[in-house]
């Protein structure tokens, strides 16, 4: 029988990913608050443990999103190209020079709530928006690569950084939400496994919590299918004010924990 935690986590996982998976969000930056706050997970062993999750979860959805011939895109490769790379340089960082997480809350709060803010008005508003051309290959590998630094340090997956950025750039729900589930699964194997090899030389918390990342994650796993066969039936307005509405969520979240 599984114990409370390990039932929580699971739990947690299949709602979050439920919601996020439509989006391109795998979840888990919506799960580190979950896991610091409610299931106790120590830091920085909470940065792999939620990687952990993004590597058992992100299957249920790219199954699905393969079916539907959505994952084979020169935006994945361009993503997986930028933050396999640095979620190597993040892990280091993170096991080695630990910088603050609440100067990374202020920050992400500070994105993320006016780009869903933005973006919200612009699906409210089409008429009124004017044509954005989408960035070029070069702007999206940059983007990915500091996405996958940021992923590396604080176990974040990086869709809810990437996915509206894109999206508000342009670019279709649709096409972002695979490209940027792959970068994420691809990225979080390299970051769980680049973690699990600082534990062998460091001390400390840095080797993941395996039976809650694995319980997490089998709820991620169910869940990121369901929300991945809900995105075709769901209107391109619904699904990007679901990821405006989701931006400015995680935003507001990460402002009110970094002022406690």
């Amino acid at each position: 029988m599984a114990a409370p935690t390990e039932l929580y986590g699971l739990v947690a996982g299949l709602t979050i990913a439920v919601v996020t998976a439509p989006v391109g969000v795998s979840g888990a930056v919506f799960l580190l608050p979950v896991q610091l706050s409610v299931l106790g997970v120590p830091s920085p062993a909470v940065t792999p443990t939620n990687l952990l999750f993004n590597v058992v979860a992100g299957p249920g959805a790219l199954l699905r999103y393969r079916r539907d011939g959505l994952l084979n895109s020169p935006l994945a490769r361009l993503l997986v190209a930028g933050t396999l790379p640095g979620v190597v340089i993040g892990a280091v960082v993170r096991v080695f020079a630990v910088p603050g997480a609440t100067v990374f809350r202020l920050l992400v709060a500070g994105l993320l709530i006016p780009l869903g803010l933005w973006l919200v008005g612009r699906t409210l508003r089409p008429a009124r928006a004017a044509a954005t051309a989408a960035p070029s290959p070069r702007a999206i590998s940059g983007l990915a690569l500091v996405v996958g630094v940021l992923g590396g340090i604080y176990g974040i997956g990086g869709g809810s950084l990437l996915g509206p950025v894109l999206v508000g750039r342009g670019m279709p729900v649709a096409q972002v939400a695979p490209a940027a589930l792959a970068s994420t699964f691809v990225t979080s194997v390299a970051g769980a496994a680049t973690f699990a090899l600082l534990s062998l030389a460091g001390s400390g918390d840095i080797a993941p919590d395996w039976s809650l990342g694995l319980a997490c994650g089998v709820g991620g796993l169910i869940g990121g299918y369901l929300g991945a066969h809900l995105q075709p039936r769901l209107p391109e307005t619904a699904l990007r004010m679901l990821l405006g509405g989701l931006a400015c969520a995680l935003g507001a979240l990460y402002a009110v924990q970094s002022l406690r």
